[in-house]
């Protein structure tokens, strides 16, 4: 008798999470783009098993999805406009690309990323430089990040980064004499950031002003600063960490990640100087369209929201956002970003 009792309670568990799952919420297919601040084929392979992790959370949410779709925007923008065209429903967009989209709310946050915080944060560049300031990854969780502008291992690039180690502060006519490799125009580490920074430091003079500036992504930026074809390149602060290891890599093999071997000799601590340190950049969003009703409401909102927060809570999950340098979600709101918003604004 007991036996029985036991198999008809088992049975009627099975009937009961059937019985759920049969009253999830069905979705043909839901997609999401990363944007490409890092090489596409390095996020397309970290991310290969999320797809699998978040259909696995949202069925146990009440949502059964048939398939996930992981892509990388071309760039930041076109991210930003499938997202505004309801043609891509999630999206990881930077600050000031979510600025820029979300201000006739084409789309809208819903968590912000937090990440491990590094051993340095000095607002004087020279703190950076040198082995001996070699940047490492730090236990505290942090909200924003910092955009860096490196000076690379050109005659005119080493010529900057001396003044700036001996504290000698860098004149308009230095900056504007170099090329510059800097981001789309709604990146926050790649351009706005570095603008405001131009107009503080240099009378109002912005990215815009200067004589020879060329759009690159981080990967080729750092590949020619090693070739010494550009002076100055702007990205996020940790940018070094990422391309540490080819930088020194003979340029016909590649490291673990996928990235192009840049054959240089000495450390990508001594010969990237930093020569200027921007404000605090408030961290990447999740973000979703507003195109579609499916999306664009409370329940599956917050059923996206929990099922982030926990792949992310997992070592799998950690693993596969380390590729974004994500280390954790919270829960967002668009006030978050307003700041990011005067940014635009003083940058236009």
């Amino acid at each position: 008798m007991k036996k029985l009792v036991s198999l008809l309670l088992a049975l009627a568990m099975v009937l009961s999470c059937a019985a759920a799952l049969a009253d999830n919420v069905k979705m043909d297919k839901l997609t999401f783009q990363f944007v490409p601040s890092k090489d596409a084929d390095v996020i397309i392979t970290g991310t290969k098993n999320l797809p699998d992790l978040i259909k696995a959370e949202m069925a146990n949410l009440g949502y059964d999805i048939g398939e996930v779709e992981i892509s990388v925007g071309t760039s930041y923008e076109a991210t930003g406009e499938a997202m505004s065209a309801g043609t891509i429903d999630v999206g990881w967009l930077p600050g000031g690309t979510y600025a820029i989209y979300s201000q006739n709310k084409e789309v809208d946050v819903i968590l912000t990323a937090t990440r491990a915080g590094l051993s340095n944060d000095s607002e004087n560049p020279a703190d950076w430089n040198g082995d001996a300031n070699k940047t490492l990854p730090t236990e505290n969780q942090v909200t924003f990040y910092r955009s860096l502008i490196y000076a690379a291992p050109t005659e005119k690039g080493k010529a900057l980064a001396a003044k700036v180690n001996a504290g000698e502060a860098l004149t308009w006519d230095e900056l504007n004499d170099c090329t510059w490799a800097v981001g789309n125009t709604s990146s926050s580490a790649g351009y706005i950031y570095p603008t405001m920074w131009l107009m503080e430091h240099y009378d109002g003079k912005k990215i815009s002003d200067l004589s020879s500036v060329v759009n690159l992504g981080y990967a080729d930026a750092f590949a020619q600063a090693a070739s010494e074809q550009v002076d100055i390149i702007c990205c996020y602060a940790d940018g070094r960490r990422d391309y540490e290891t080819p930088w020194n890599l003979p340029t016909d093999q590649a490291d673990a990640t996928g990235k192009q071997g840049m054959g240089r000799e000495d450390s990508i601590w001594n010969e990237l100087n930093v020569i200027g340190v921007t404000p605090g950049i408030y961290n990447d969003t999740v973000a979703v369209t507003t195109a579609k009703p499916e999306i664009y409401n409370p329940e599956f909102i917050s059923a996206l929201q929990t099922a982030l927060i926990n792949i992310i809570n997992t070592d799998e999950g950690k693993e596969i956002f380390s590729v974004y340098s994500h280390a954790g979600y919270a829960i967002a709101q668009d006030s978050d970003y307003d700041g990011a918003r005067q940014a635009l604004t003083v940058v236009k």
